[in-house]
């Protein structure tokens, strides 16, 4: 096929994750930062607060910039920013733009400001990780921690078994950039990433943010992105299947397929249940007292809603 792939959209999918998984994305690049945030405490997106303090600086290929308010493990009231910048290609003003970016919410909010890089281009050689200068005895400048995606190329196994939402929007992003002029390829990578997805026992919530993440991502032309969803359908269908076998099969166990046949509204509680201790894990005790009180048509109805429910509270719904 000659068509190419359409124009790769980098930045909001970016700004996306990072918003839906800060400490993941903590955890999984710098884990030593994580470990030093009390993460009890929550943590605050001050997009608006950064917009407001660059808003004329230069701006140049970025993917994502974004500024969040932690607090330390030290116990003292003093929160931390941290201003993480995602870069798209190479820049090299970038440098001076992360100590621009650095001093001037310093200067607003007074507090320490970390500046952290992740680089999404592909020239190896290209890792800005200072800026400064000095004269007459006068210094200043700044140093920062630098992720390189690239990287990770050589490190695809490691990516593949990790248990993190991130190893998954970096095999993305470079399966994005490896597949620009390859239409076909990236349609067998996308298939194969998002299906990854429910291999990897995510939650219903996590399946879908990072498959809206791909998909936003690794755009395809118009006629294999109609091939995609219809065969990401029939997947979803096949999926769906094998929960009503598991149904099924739960049913024989434990010797429950003839009461389930004629009604009997025990069974089928226990056997929900199970389906729900599955899926989510763990129960709520309101999740047995509804369990307990429901007639059969309401059992049958929440088993329905089992299979695509995002939240526990979804079923129940």
């Amino acid at each position: 096929m000659d068509q190419p792939t359409p124009p790769d959209a980098y930045d909001s999918p970016w700004k996306e994750i990072l918003e839906s998984y800060f400490p993941e994305f903590m955890a999984f690049f710098f884990p030593e930062i994580h470990a030093d945030i009390d993460w009890s405490r929550g943590w605050e997106s001050l997009d608006q607060e950064l917009q407001q303090v660059v808003r004329d600086a230069e701006s140049g290929r970025r993917l994502a910039d974004k500024l969040f308010k932690v607090y330390r493990l030290d116990g003292q009231e003093q929160w931390v920013l941290i201003h993480v910048e995602i870069q798209g290609e190479r820049d090299e003003g970038f440098a001076r733009r992360m100590f621009t970016y650095n001093y001037r919410v310093f200067d607003r909010y007074e507090r320490p400001v970390v500046s952290l890089a992740v680089l999404g281009d592909d020239a190896l050689g290209w890792r800005p990780s200072e800026f400064g200068y000095a004269l007459w005895g006068c210094e200043v400048g700044i140093r920062f921690p630098v992720i390189k995606l690239a990287d990770y190329n050589a490190k695809w196994g490691e990516l593949e078994t990790s248990p993190s939402p991130f190893a998954i929007v970096v095999m993305a992003h470079l399966k994005t950039r490896a597949t620009r002029r390859n239409p076909e390829d990236r349609l067998r990578w996308k298939t194969q990433l998002v299906r990854g997805l429910y291999e990897r026992g995510y939650q219903r919530r996590d399946v879908l943010e990072l498959m809206r993440f791909i998909d936003w991502l690794m755009a395809l032309p118009e006629e294999l992105a109609l091939q995609f969803r219809e065969e990401h359908k029939r997947f979803e269908e096949e999926l769906r299947m094998r929960y009503v076998t598991t149904f099924e099969r739960f049913s024989k166990q434990e010797g429950l397929e003839e009461g389930l046949r004629q009604g009997v509204q025990v069974g089928e509680a226990s056997i929900l249940k199970r389906l729900l201790l599955r899926r989510f894990q763990q129960l709520p005790s309101w999740v047995e007292q509804r369990l307990a009180q429901a007639g059969r048509e309401q059992l049958e109805g929440w088993a329905d809603r089992v299979f695509d429910a995002q939240r526990l509270e979804d079923v129940f719904a």
